[in-house]
């Protein structure tokens, strides 16, 4: 289970984060960026929406701990 939980940290982190200041508006739709949202995420470019469509459907990605099944462990 700690392998899973170091393994999610480390994807995490690797993702790519906003740098510099954050827009006042989406650099792809003009609409206002809400305030919050800036203040979340420091040098955010694009609104909601649009980082949404940029980033694909929402992926779930199943809690199962594949390493400790036990099918794995049958050899």
């Amino acid at each position: 289970m700690e392998a899973s939980i170091s393994d999610e940290l480390a994807r995490m982190q690797a993702q790519k984060r906003p740098v510099g200041d954050s827009l006042t508006h989406c650099a792809e739709c003009e609409e206002p960026i809400p305030e919050k949202r800036r203040l979340a995420l420091p040098g955010v470019k694009l609104c909601l929406e649009c980082q949404q469509d940029r980033d694909g459907a929402f992926k779930a990605r199943s809690g199962i701990n594949r390493r400790g099944s036990k099918d794995s462990q049958l050899k």
